[in-house]
């Protein structure tokens, strides 16, 4: 059974992995009252929070050594920063030594700001070199399947982030890349045997 995941995984924002558009449902001044897991509030009181799953992907690509990134085309780019600062993240369920962390600290590389998706995943390429074959988006708006004409393997996020859909586009990568995944198979296989 093949299990590699692809080296990068990007995901848009808004209503990808928190339900609400920041640049026009939040206020400024964001705050998190104390240590509040996954929650903080604008001036007005409205919440910001990650879909229920989202932490626990954040911890398992994280503990398999893929390259997180946020990519949304925002224009409240201070704001989308500000709340990934501020969400505390809680710690990976059933792992004792894991701790509460912000979640900015899951994100390897942040492409945020107004603009094509294609200009995001250029800049994404060009920082970490890795190519396109390579990357797997999640985002919610349909036009963004753009990527798709880079090679990024596209999934369309309809209900926010979840457990299911995460797999999805995950199985979705691995049935386009199925040479690039036997042969890492077969390269642990032997790499094991000496």
């Amino acid at each position: 059974m093949n299990s590699r995941f692809p080296k990068l995984i990007a995901f848009d924002l808004d209503y990808t992995l928190w339900p609400l558009w920041i640049d026009t449902h939040v206020g400024s001044s964001l705050k998190r009252d104390g240590d509040t897991l996954n929650e903080v509030h604008d001036i007005f009181g409205d919440k910001v929070s990650f879909y229920h799953d989202v932490a626990q992907i954040l911890h398992q690509l994280r503990s398999a050594g893929v390259v997180i990134a946020a990519c949304s085309r925002t224009t409240a780019t201070d704001l989308a920063r500000e709340a990934l600062s501020l969400l505390l993240v809680p710690p990976k369920a059933g792992d004792a030594s894991s701790t509460v962390m912000p979640a900015i600290k899951f994100f390897d590389q942040l492409e945020i700001h107004p603009g094509s998706k294609i200009a995001h995943f250029k800049q994404l390429h060009k920082k970490t070199g890795i190519p396109y074959s390579e990357m797997l988006f999640f985002d919610d708006e349909m036009r963004n399947k753009e990527v798709k004409s880079l090679g990024v393997t596209f999934q369309l996020v309809q209900q926010g982030l979840d457990n299911a859909c995460f797999e999805k586009g995950v199985e979705n990568w691995r049935a386009q890349h199925p040479e690039k995944v036997l042969d890492d198979a077969a390269k642990e296989t032997l790499d094991t045997s000496l």
